[in-house]
């Protein structure tokens, strides 16, 4: 018997959303791979699943070294579930690099699909769904977050961001000296559980939001795209510049922002940097 790797969706708050076939694949699973042992026999336990299959940890730390066992037993023929803490395994989750390794061996990977805080926080947003880009967590600081954020500011498509609470206001005031703070945002938590909220408004608004009331639990941040760039003149150029020096963003930062942007190269938006410093 051929043995497959099985993503299993999980809820992202409400137990409702676990469905029959992810209940059938946990209960019939010869090995069931988890972020948290504590939080996935607790699953169990709610779903009625009886906890026949081992519980393998599989989380950020562990996934490369459980990769042999995984392969070792899909080649005995087992069927191994990965299921994650909460939404769909390899977004933004542990499942990705198991996913690859046994497709690589020629080993069948079925998909249990099901919540995702991503997708939900998208369609209740109020933001255009047709094309959009998921781009989980922002790199936390320095030049790798700055350049990720000046490649942003000229998507067109919806924007779709993972963020812990504490970190929110810093990564709107990010957004905002990035794209500008007018931009729209929908800011979503708790989604499916009880005090289930959605927010939008602007950039701006949505920092004034976070400092008028602590943010508690973890949020999907959409943003709306770019608008289509516009032939943009020296005077738009220079303004930019000195908009984004006075966020406090350094000359070649600033240059590669307003670049993205505005749609210019990014020698000519260096050039009136050095001039708007003169």
């Amino acid at each position: 018997m051929a043995g497959a790797l099985v993503l299993v969706a999980t809820p992202i708050g409400n137990m409702g959303d676990l469905s029959p076939r992810a209940i059938e694949a946990l209960r019939t699973a010869d090995a069931i791979c988890c972020e948290d042992s504590r939080r996935t026999g607790r699953l169990l336990e709610l779903a009625g699943v009886a906890r026949t299959s081992p519980l393998l940890v599989v989380n950020d730390h562990t996934e490369v070294a459980r990769i042999g066992d995984v392969l070792a037993r899909l080649g005995r023929g087992e069927r191994v579930a990965v299921v994650t803490d909460a939404g769909m395994p390899g977004i933004s989750d542990p499942g990705e690099r198991l996913a690859r390794a046994a497709s690589a061996e020629g080993f069948v990977v079925e998909v249990v699909p099901g919540p995702s805080a991503a997708i939900a926080g998208l369609v209740a947003s109020g933001l255009p769904t047709g094309r959009f880009v998921f781009e989980g967590f922002l790199p936390r600081k320095g030049s790798a977050r700055n350049q990720r954020l000046a490649e942003l500011a000229s998507e067109r498509r919806t924007l779709v961001l993972y963020e812990a609470p504490h970190r929110l206001e810093r990564t709107l005031a990010d957004l905002a000296a990035a794209f500008g703070g007018e931009r729209r945002v929908a800011l979503a938590r708790e989604l499916t559980k009880l005090h289930e909220e959605v927010w939008r408004g602007s950039l701006d608004a949505a920092i004034e939001w976070t400092r008028a009331q602590p943010p508690r639990g973890e949020f999907v941040v959409v943003v709306d795209g770019a608008a289509a760039p516009a032939d943009a003149t020296d005077d738009d150029l220079r303004a930019a510049i000195t908009d984004a020096l006075g966020r406090g963003l350094s000359p070649r930062d600033a240059a590669a922002v307003v670049a993205s942007a505005l749609g210019v190269p990014k020698r000519r938006a260096y050039a009136m940097t050095v001039d708007v410093q003169r």
